[in-house]
């Protein structure tokens, strides 16, 4: 049976070889995965409406905590932009604010960056709920219809991750 957090293994292991400058985690809950990357990139930003969250953040000179909406944070980039290499978008599971985060965030995200989505592959119609997985495997499903400037796929084992690559071609050197 696998365990329902696999995916914060996964990542772990992904940022590790990835090695991002600046990665950003939408939704925190209790900081479980954003602790664990902290050894594997240069600047970390949690974002959470719950200042709850930011309670469970291991201090750093790497981290830090934003307690505002994901919307209000992408409109602080707009006025500061940064270049993020790695975004988990983690927070609000409705189709309707997965895509919107994942639009908002976008622009902001690295040639070649990478955009991980949770809760998009549930094991079932129940896994659906609000409280569990919502509808953020319609948000990944809408994001496949045109891809030309991003590559998308799911790793089919509940609760779902997909991974998302930012890129106008294959080889990230071959790009401006």
């Amino acid at each position: 049976m696998v365990k329902l957090n696999w995916h914060e293994d996964f990542i772990v292991q992904l940022a590790g070889i990835f090695r991002p400058k600046v990665y950003v985690e939408l939704g925190l809950y209790h900081c479980a995965l954003f602790n664990r990357l902290i050894p594997y990139a240069e600047q970390l930003i949690g974002v959470d409406i719950s200042a709850e969250a930011g309670r469970y953040m291991q201090p750093s000179i790497k981290t830090r905590f934003v307690n505002r909406a994901t919307q209000e944070f992408a409109r602080e980039l707009a006025v500061t932009p940064l270049q993020i290499n790695m975004l988990f978008i983690d927070a609000d599971h409705s189709k309707a604010a997965v895509l919107q985060d994942f639009h908002d965030f976008f622009p902001f995200v690295a040639p070649h960056g990478l955009i991980l989505l949770h809760d998009t592959h549930p094991e079932n119609e129940d896994m659906m709920s609000p409280v569990l997985c919502g509808t953020a495997c319609l948000a990944a499903e809408e994001l496949s219809k045109d891809t030309e400037p991003y590559e998308l796929m799911t790793i089919p084992i509940a609760p779902g991750l997909t991974i998302c690559r930012k890129r106008q071609s294959q080889l990230s050197w071959r790009e401006k």
